[in-house]
């Protein structure tokens, strides 16, 4: 999939480890389960691609965040993120929009 940070410090976690400002401190090791599963993210063709790795919990949100999916990076924190499809069969492209790191259960 191609991968779309749409807040600044999502990226700079990926790709620095760390980012600016204190409301963005995270521990290292939920950091460091960001990344990876960023990584999986990237690696995966399209959604079914992530149904396998059942620590990811993929879901669909519902509610007030109906529009979003998620993957778990630990047990509590997930990655929200939006899925389009852009292109027609068989050049179609996933593309996986990142919204947010939360604390799943806050």
């Amino acid at each position: 999939m191609k991968i779309v940070f749409k807040k600044d410090y999502l990226e700079q976690l990926y790709t620095e480890g760390k980012a600016k400002g204190k409301k963005y401190r995270f521990p290292k090791g939920v950091i460091s389960k960001y990344k990876q599963t960023i990584d999986k993210l990237r690696v995966a063709n399209k959604i079914e691609d992530l149904f396998p790795f059942k620590s990811l919990n993929y879901e669909k949100l519902v509610g007030d965040k109906k529009k979003l999916e998620s993957v778990r990076v630990n047990q509590q924190y997930r990655i929200e993120f939006k899925s389009t499809v852009e292109g027609e069969e068989p050049y179609t492209i996933t593309i996986c929009s990142i919204v947010e790191l939360s604390n799943h259960y806050k």
